[in-house]
């Protein structure tokens, strides 16, 4: 007899109410194992593969790709049980020892699944009277009570939501376009192999909807304001969002900035690579200095609890460093920062900066942090004023690096100038703990041995 279990998106990392539905990566009638990734959201922080924690057959989806779905609502049901797999003339051996594993209690979801237990290939399987089926529904509305099974004199038919004929769409993001913009896939000849509808094909779409938009109605009538573009404000641009808008909100910021004479610290990097080895980065020397900073001046790697009054200095350092990428502005975190030399931050940047393009970094990569270093230079800008990265209390901003006339002992040279600029929680200290934080940044980039006799 099996059991209809019903798995339900779950919590996806702190802070995070809802996901979007990228890709489903079963089907109903799919046989499913325990922590098999079903399905892959995106979230304000991060692309994942879901796992469920139960294993069986898959009886009903909820949502649609392209869909929002808050923390809670239902994703799948799932026919718990040997009685959920077909006979074994229908399925493989190794498809019934899987249904047996499947019976037992499900286990809970550990990070986000384990690799040993996706299966190589999926398998269809046809629904049996004993199996319950629902049919895919929104977000909102939960699914039906499960009766206890009993038998019927045809298998019912399992609806799925797709359209009358075959839509030749592979892309999400194709369809999640024309979902948002109203085009009817159905409509479209593909210009792609074998009729597949391409980006392409919906943006002309689109563009030949809105022709008439921007015509007047009648040469006598005033001409028709043509609307802009409306992008959803949803997702990492909504996350990005809201906490900017928090961050302006609660903090009183301040900022202050500094040039300095980057001369020397970029002869003793290129020293540093001469000698072999891994290289060491401009970003990771930056970071380096940072954290000597803030041991002198702890003020800065603090928060705020508002609801307790009270500063909250913090023993370590998780420095963050914001990254762009496809999917927009991210600040992945590196953990316990002030117990790390250039080489290792070097390659912890590394690692998290191509987790970051490749969307597979973890809710846990992107929270915690205590202080953010933000390189603004790499697009070619000399100075800026952050916002501060709420709860943290301090950003440090980091322009570009170029040659400009310097006076240097005494006469004037071209050096190699970057401006440092500091925007801070006027609550955690005031201008001269932060002016000396600055200082000190500036002194060790301009003199590297600063650094080392501070050390």
């Amino acid at each position: 007899m099996p059991q209809v279990m019903e798995f339900k998106l779950p919590d996806l990392g702190e802070g995070l109410t809802e996901a979007e539905i990228v890709r489903w990566l079963v089907a109903v009638g799919d046989v499913v194992a325990i922590d098999q990734p079903v399905v892959e959201v995106e979230t304000a922080k991060a692309m994942v593969e879901v796992p469920c924690p139960y294993g069986g057959v898959v009886t009903a989806r909820f949502g649609e790709e392209g869909q929002e779905l808050p923390v809670g609502a239902p994703l799948i049901t799932v026919a718990v049980g040997a009685q959920s797999v077909p006979e074994a003339a229908e399925a493989p051996a190794a498809g019934a020892a899987e249904a047996e594993g499947a019976a037992a209690a499900p286990r809970p979801l550990i990070g986000y699944g384990s690799d040993h237990s996706r299966p190589a290939r999926r398998r269809r399987v046809r629904p049996v009277t004993a199996a319950v089926s629902a049919p895919v529904a929104p977000a909102a509305a939960a699914p039906a009570p499960v009766a206890a099974p009993a038998p019927a004199p045809a298998p019912a038919p399992v609806p799925v939501a797709v359209p009358a004929g075959p839509v030749p769409v592979i892309s999400p993001l194709v369809r999640k376009l024309a979902k948002d913009n109203g085009v009817d896939l159905r409509a479209l000849h593909g210009s792609g192999p074998e009729g597949l509808v391409l980006r392409a094909d919906v943006e002309a779409a689109l563009a030949a909807l809105r022709a008439p938009e921007a015509a007047p109605a009648a040469p006598a009538a005033p001409a028709v304001a043509v609307q802009g573009e409306r992008i959803p404000l949803k997702g990492l641009r909504g996350a990005v969002a809201e906490k900017l808008s928090r961050s302006r909100r609660e903090i009183p910021d301040a900022t202050c900035w500094v040039d300095a004479d980057a001369t020397e610290l970029m002869a003793a990097r290129a020293a540093m690579n001469a000698v072999g080895g891994p290289k060491i980065s401009v970003l990771a020397l930056l970071a380096r200095i940072c954290t000597a900073a803030l041991a002198r001046y702890p003020e800065l790697n603090s928060t705020v609890d508002l609801a307790a009054k009270e500063i909250v200095r913090l023993p370590s350092v998780h420095l963050g460093f914001a990254a762009q990428t496809e999917r927009g502005l991210v600040v992945p975190v590196v953990r316990d920062a002030q117990g790390m030399n250039p080489e290792s931050l070097s390659a912890e940047f590394a690692r998290l900066t191509e987790l970051a393009r490749s969307g597979k970094l973890a809710p846990s990569d992107l929270t915690g942090g205590t202080f953010t270093l933000n390189n603004y230079g790499v697009f070619g800008v000399d100075g800026s004023t952050p916002i501060v990265n709420h709860p943290e209390a301090a950003m440090l901003g980091v322009g570009r690096i170029i040659d400009k006339p310097w006076v240097h002992e005494g006469q004037l040279a071209v050096r190699k100038v970057v401006q440092l600029s500091l925007t801070f929680d006027h609550r955690v200290c005031d201008g001269g703990t932060a002016g000396g934080f600055l200082r000190y940044v500036a002194d060790c980039v301009e003199s590297p041995a600063v650094l080392l006799r501070t050390l």
